[in-house]
């Protein structure tokens, strides 16, 4: 494949994807496993199912414009329809597949969604009932047999086979695409949200387009672009993996294999061999736990290997080169340690990169020490969402989220809040003028977080404006440096922190599993163990930021119970409202 350092400008992501086709060709495009072995779908049968689902949308109805709501989990299927939507001229709207009832409501009341398409019949269950009181959604498509018994509230049913099925005119699709622009929509993408109902941000195709071309350029310029292989697992309604893990490759021409599962994630990496991923920072805070419990188990010389390892890694970090003295030891554990994480990433891996929240450098440290490169970017929904990217040639320096991308304006406010512009940025919320105007004032996107330039041009992000703790002296005290501080440590799975308009800080932890068992799930116990992991923490932080006192949480956050959004972000909102009590008491102690 012709492998230019710019990728070409295309009127839509339609058109992106059929050129694509065009080079590819029957290349693989899309694996998964199927019994057991893995199998592609080449570039050129995609294509031919995305036209023939196209054509069967229209003619059940849909017309330009229209929203079509798709759940599904990361499969082939779901990029299909992503992409067949918009060949359509309809507009995809991804939701998350842990929605309730009431969220699926939400989203097909407030984007009127004229037609659903469900993947299987556990997650038909939660949307069936929500599509009762959706009056403006005609068709329900099911990817696999969904088993729906009476017509729901008027809508039909169909089978995604039967409409794939069709007739497959390309020819057709390049017409109707003809007329689609970088300006016009390509999909509703609905916050998580810590706080309140979901908001529909109206992402364009140029908004897509231009992360797509700019993140290419990082590849191209800092890696070298090549025959690349994704392995996607984050959510593909989310935007992050939206637009880099679905989008992205398109416009490499790469091959996307779509995980089983997370607990299978680490296998699969194994097996895949990716070159690329985009992830979040909890993975590798897990990761980090388990390869810290799995050396420190061994022992002896793998104790002591790891222990070089990261003091190598810190030294060449902090100085840019190490001591000669040092030389036979990173070869020693090059050889001895850093082949074998290699083997265990796939050994082909030039990134992960990593966003949706932010990493703790110590974190990242850690796996460049290991030598897996771990590139930090940032970003927002609203901007397509990705903004920077820490890049090779800069220099990866892993308190900052590097440089913005090609063509994205970036300045700061006076109170330090972050301020972008380009065509990256959302058109805004779906019918909510009030919101929109409350974040875009005169082009440029207020995003609420708050930091600064470094030295290099590299972006610093030092607060969340709306996040930002204060106590009753004024004090402003980042919550989730402390939270980030406090889940490094072995016995902390979660963390939340608390103190607005408060003398001092408390915290809502949640216990890992290994201090509960070796605790014999004695309180005492595990309260002692804790208290232990908050002394050392305490030890770093200054005054204002020390977590005085601890309350333990009766559940871990999760998704399921609505104390973290999709993309693993807690909702502080929830967990007040759940341990406000709990919290306050903590002060009269």
């Amino acid at each position: 494949m012709r492998k230019s350092k710019k990728l070409e400008t295309f009127p839509n992501l339609v058109a992106m994807f059929l050129d694509r086709v065009e080079q590819r060709g029957d290349t693989p495009f899309l694996w998964a496993k199927r019994e057991g072995e893995w199998r592609s779908i080449s570039y050129t049968d995609a294509a031919r199912q995305v036209a023939a689902l196209s054509a069967s949308l229209i003619g059940l109805g849909c017309k330009p414009g229209d929203r079509v709501m798709l759940v599904s989990e990361n499969r082939p299927e779901w990029l299909i329809a992503d992409l067949a939507i918009m060949a359509a001229g309809c507009v995809t709207v991804p939701t998350y597949t842990t929605n309730t009832t009431r969220d699926h409501t939400h989203i097909l009341t407030n984007s009127g969604a004229r037609a659903v398409i469900v993947s299987s019949q556990k997650l038909a269950k939660a949307l069936i009932p929500a599509v009762l009181f959706a009056s403006d959604c005609q068709d329900v498509i099911g990817i696999e047999d969904i088993r729906t018994g009476q017509p729901v509230n008027g809508a039909r049913f169909h089978q995604w086979d039967e409409l794939l099925a069709g007739p497959s005119d390309l020819g057709a699709v390049k017409e109707r695409i003809a007329g689609i622009g970088r300006d016009d929509l390509a999909c509703l993408i609905y916050t998580s949200g810590t706080g309140g109902a979901p908001r529909g941000v109206r992402q364009h195709h140029g908004a897509i387009l231009h992360n797509v071309a700019a993140c290419l350029d990082v590849i191209a310029n800092d890696f070298g672009w090549d025959d690349e292989v994704f392995l996607s697992f984050l959510p593909a309604s989310h935007a992050y993996e939206h637009s880099g893990g679905q989008m992205f490759p398109i416009g490499l021409g790469a091959q996307i294999y779509f995980a089983e599962s997370l607990e299978k994630l680490a296998a699969n990496i194994e097996e895949v061999r990716p070159t690329l991923m985009v992830v979040v920072p909890r993975l590798f805070e897990m990761l980090r736990q388990r390869m810290l419990k799995a050396i420190e188990k061994q022992g002896g010389i793998p104790q002591k290997l790891m222990a070089r390892a990261l003091s190598i890694g810190k030294e060449r970090y902090e100085q840019g080169s190490i001591a000669i003295k040092d030389w036979p030891a990173d070869v020693a554990v090059k050889l001895l340690l850093k082949r074998k994480v290699s083997q265990k990433f796939g050994g082909r891996i030039k990134a992960m990169v990593s966003g949706g929240a932010p990493l703790n450098p110590d974190v990242g440290l850690f796996f460049h020490s290991l030598g897996i490169t771990l590139l930090q970017g940032y970003g927002q929904t609203e901007s397509g969402p990705v903004i920077s990217c820490n890049r090779p040639k800069n220099g990866i320096r892993l308190e900052t989220v590097g440089p913005p991308l090609l063509n994205t304006e970036v300045k700061f406010a006076e109170d330090g809040e972050l301020l972008v512009r380009g065509e990256l940025v959302m058109h805004g919320y779906w019918n909510n003028e009030e919101e929109t105007a409350r974040v875009l004032k005169d082009g440029w996107l207020h995003t609420g977080d708050v930091g600064h330039f470094d030295e290099a041009g590299r972006i610093v992000i030092t607060d969340r404006k709306k996040d930002l703790i204060v106590n009753d002296k004024g004090d402003n005290v980042s919550p989730q440096r402390v939270e980030g501080m406090l889940t490094l440590q072995p016995e902390i799975a979660q963390a939340m922190v608390f103190g607005d308009r408060r003398p001092h800080l408390v915290a809502l932890l949640v216990p890992e599993p290994e201090l509960v068992t070796a605790c014999k799930r004695n309180d005492a116990a595990i309260r002692a163990g804790l208290q232990k992991a908050v002394d050392r923490v305490n030890a770093e932080l200054s005054v204002i930021e020390k977590v005085r006192r601890f309350t333990l949480a009766d559940e871990a956050f999760s998704v399921e119970n609505e104390q973290m959004t999709p993309s693993m972000k807690i909702r502080r909102h929830v967990l007040k409202q759940v341990y406000g009590e709990r919290l306050d008491a903590l002060y009269g102690k």
